[in-house]
């Protein structure tokens, strides 16, 4: 029944398709394990496929899949976009191919090992030399770099389509950072999850392989006395367009994920700075593309790499997965000599073809391409200049005028290749199953002597009917890729066997990670005290409102100018600096308060803010996303979608405004409980909480000081009380404690001393003082540190007050001098804390310059 059912679907299908397509095989028949799939696509409905198309979506939004785009108005994190039809190829197949693959990664490590070393190819004209030492792939300072195990590429990727001979043709190499494979093993997950019907009828075979060798792999290249290595993932940071893959795979294979400025070379080895100590690198899995990856030797910009980084590998004494100069094999100009190199080094024929590819180089391939240039599409052999490729048959005859004497001005920085009809594969696109072009990309890692190949890999397809726009930054979608086997198969994995096990269960805390999780804390907790803070004057200003007009009694206007010197967002209610310590009223400002306060919410450009506030905690939380379950993902994603919301408040719709703070606050309570729950007990939580109680203690001794500095009449004062205590949610235990009357004298006690009470002075600095003991000693391990130093003065100041003598005012001028020294002095004091856990924890970063800066007599860049 569900195969005459079938006919349907597949039938609609075939009638799309207008060139050679997956689903059917090279004798016009359907394919038995696409008709599998096609009749469980039927069972469960187009209407239902749209259905779980939307859980994708979902999926992927509350994993944080994401993609970042370069080059638009806004820097966005595009969702990542998978296709619910899977990529099919047959086992069968599948073993024809990555033969060919391994042939192709044993050849270009011998390309690569040859062009940076005796150079045969070169000198025996197999491959030109203009195309080698002209590009900026082949990088100089890399030629006596030969790490000191057998493959020198260790992780290779290539771009496959079917061609028009019904075989896999070899579309582009990556070797230098290559990306994808945690995009893969995600889409694979997620598939499995929203539609795991279709794992009854078709049998695959699994990714994991791959993984576990990679992690293999690791473990043998590192140093051989060390029966752990350390070894770090090196990303360029949150900007990077595959920034989530980083962290995704450096948390699934247990890496530490680290940036340049978290490495330094000493003593001719590669340190990771973490807060305990320098800890010696064995193994770096390099995701930042050669060029950045050494200031000293390379690119003297940038700030991306380990400056000396070359030299140890040199040494030998760090490994890096794949060393710098790999990017010569990108060069799409080795493609046209790849058959001539693999008969000179290995003996044989290439297995897999590639695109029919000529070098303008040449007299002879100049004048072809000169004469065919409408059907061929046109690249730099330098894909470092951002070439775009050049489809010449959409160009009208002025333009390939103009593209020819482009070619003709330097010939051999441009190759053509054939443009020739790719295979489609059937795709969901608006509810409806859509042939659309595709190619993948499949994954191999060293294993010895040989190469292991991913049992499947990342299959792109363009979004756009009849165009091969594949790219993920031009908007393609990705397709889990099953490479389809009649048998179940079980995998046994062989582990590696590790002496030292307890050294593995260590997750080395990165200065710049500590730093981040300090500033994490400090960010939460300043974004809540200010929603806080602007509730109660909201609330206020409007009963006012309704009782007084637009005339502010004198508290209100005392909570208005506190909110300017907790934000610091001068001059806002405080008023321009006349003289030195006067200032005007600006009596206007009072009247409509509002206009000021909404900006105070959503004007992400006004810093001290709570739009800006949220957007540096937003950051700062993507600065450390390896740290983050599921569950915080969830809560994160919230939070950005407050964060637009409140940006995008009107300002006129103060409910509106009322109900985003109300809702922020919810989240901002549920993402630290959270990450309180979940975190472990290390030094990151220890940094974390001392940057909440930090960020705590000032809040609450600058709203404290700005508001009681001055005697107020006593009805006003007493209101400010109870706002305050309000404010710290204290209030309903100041009455149970004293049931009487609002005193300053009684607030004080209670809000300086108390110990019991979890918004205090006294417990918020025993609190700091418990995080900051519980941080690792860099000098003296028996001796308090100077921030502990500093948060200790900050306690036995408060310890020692006597309350009398701070309500004490001078009577001209109503001035409270001991109470506006003592908290000023407290301020000082926890300020310094922060100042000291830099110098202590974050600063470990030691100037280092260009070779080339030198030799040209430049100035010197900071690393």
């Amino acid at each position: 029944m569900i195969q005459d059912i079938s006919l349907g679907l597949l039938e609609s299908y075939k009638e799309k398709i207008n060139s050679y397509d997956e689903v059917i095989d090279q004798s016009g028949k359907v394919k038995p394990y696409w008709k599998e799939l096609f009749d469980t696509l039927e069972a469960i409905g187009l209407e239902e496929l749209e259905l779980r198309n939307e859980e994708i979506i979902k999926k992927l939004k509350e994993n944080g899949v994401t993609y970042n785009v370069y080059g638009t108005a806004q820097e966005s994190n595009r969702a990542w976009k998978l296709d619910i039809i899977p990529f099919l190829i047959h086992e069968t197949e599948w073993e024809t191919i990555e033969r060919g693959l391994k042939q192709r990664a044993h050849l270009l490590d011998l390309i690569l090992k040859d062009l940076y070393g005796p150079q045969t190819l070169v000198k025996n004209a197999i491959i030109p030399a203009e195309l080698v030492f002209d590009n900026s792939g082949f990088l100089l300072p890399c030629f006596d770099i030969i790490q000191k195990h057998n493959k020198q590429l260790l992780n290779y990727a290539v771009d496959l389509a079917r061609g028009p001979d019904g075989k896999m043709w070899l579309l582009d190499n990556r070797t230098q950072a290559i990306s994808g494979p945690g995009y893969a093993l995600e889409n694979r997950i997620v598939m499995s999850k929203i539609l795991p019907e279709l794992n009854q009828k078709t049998y695959r075979n699994r990714l994991s392989p791959y993984f576990n060798q990679l992690q293999q792999t690791v473990d043998t290249i590192g140093d051989k006395t060390n029966e752990n290595p350390n070894v770090v993932f090196l990303t360029p940071g949150p900007g990077n367009e595959t920034y989530f893959e980083h962290v995704y795979l450096s948390s699934y294979l247990g890496y530490t994920l680290v940036q340049g400025n978290d490495l330094v070379v000493r003593d001719g080895f590669v340190w990771l700075k973490s807060i305990d100590q320098l800890e010696r690198v064995d193994v770096i899995i390099k995701r930042l593309d050669d060029e950045w990856c050494d200031p000293l030797e390379l690119r003297r910009d940038s700030l991306l790499g380990v400056a000396g980084l070359l030299q140890v590998i040199r040494l030998g004494n760090v490994t890096v997965l794949n060393p710098p100069g790999t990017s010569i094999l990108e060069n799409y100009g080795l493609m046209a000599f790849m058959q001539n190199a693999c008969k000179f080094l290995l003996k044989e024929p290439l297995l897999i073809n590639s695109i029919a590819t000529w070098w303008c180089g040449h007299n002879k391939e100049l004048n072809y391409v000169l004469a065919n240039l409408s059907k061929l599409i046109i690249k730099k052999t330098n894909r470092k200049q951002g070439f775009k490729s050049i489809y010449a048959r959409l160009l009208d005859k002025e333009q390939l005028e103009d593209l020819k004497k482009l070619i003709l001005a330097s010939p051999k920085d441009f190759v053509a290749q054939e443009e020739v009809s790719l295979s489609t594969t059937p795709s969901f696109i608006n509810g409806s199953i859509e042939p659309r072009y595709a190619s993948i990309r499949a994954y191999l890692v060293a294993d010895g002597d040989d190469y292991k190949v991913m049992q499947g890999g990342l299959t792109r397809s363009s979004a756009v009917k009849d165009k091969f726009e594949i790219s993920n930054q031009v908007g393609g979608i990705s397709k889990d890729t099953w490479i389809i086997t009649d048998h179940p198969t079980e995998y046994h994995e062989k582990n590696v066997e590790r002496k030292n096990t307890n050294n593995q269960l260590k997750n080395s805390l990165t200065s710049r990670n500590a730093e981040n999780l300090f500033w994490l804390g400090r960010l939460c907790e300043r974004t809540m005290a200010l929603r806080s803070f602007l509730k109660i004057i909201l609330n206020r200003l409007n009963e006012n409102v309704v009782k007084h007009g637009n005339k502010q009694p004198e508290f209100l206007v005392v909570l208005l100018k506190t909110l300017t010197h907790l934000t610091q967002t001068y001059p806002g209610f405080v008023g321009k600096e006349i003289k030195p310590g006067e200032t005007y009223d600006n009596e206007a400002i009072f009247e409509k308060p509002l206009i000021e306060l909404l900006l105070l919410i959503n004007d992400a450009t006004k810093v001290g803010s709570v739009a800006y506030n949220l957007q540096s905690l937003l950051n700062t939380i993507n600065q450390v996303s390896e740290k983050w379950n599921l569950d915080t993902r969830r809560i994160i994603n919230l939070l950005e979608e407050s964060h637009y919301i409140i940006k995008n408040t009107k300002s006129d719709n103060i409910n509106a405004v009322n109900h985003a703070l109300d809702k922020l606050h919810i989240r901002l309570f549920s993402f630290y409980g959270n990450i309180y729950e979940t975190l472990p007990r290390d030094n990151g939580f220890y940094l974390m909480e001392a940057g909440k109680t930090v960020e705590r203690i000032l809040s609450l001794v600058s709203i404290f000081r700005s508001t009681f500095n001055y005697k107020k009449e006593d009805d006003e004062e007493a209101l400010l009380m109870e706002a305050i205590l309000e404010n710290h949610h204290l209030l309903a235990q100041y009455r149970n404690i004293y049931k009487s009357h609002l005193s300053l004298k009684a607030v004080i006690n209670m809000v300086f001393l108390e110990k019991n009470l979890t918004y205090t002075l006294a417990f918020l600095l025993d609190t700091l003082t418990h995080y900051l003991s519980k941080l690792p000693k860099t000098n003296e391990p028996n001796r308090l540190s100077i921030a502990e130093k500093s948060a200790l003065k900050a306690s036995t100041i408060i310890k020692l007050i006597d309350a009398d003598i701070l309500i004490q005012v001078e009577e001209t001028t109503q001035f409270r001098p001991e109470l506006d020294k003592t908290l000023s002095d407290v301020f000082d004091c926890i300020s310094n804390v922060s100042n000291n856990l830099s110098s202590l924890y974050f600063n470990h970063s030691i100037m280092q310059h260009s070779i080339l800066d030198t030799l040209e007599n430049m100035d010197t860049d900071e690393i």
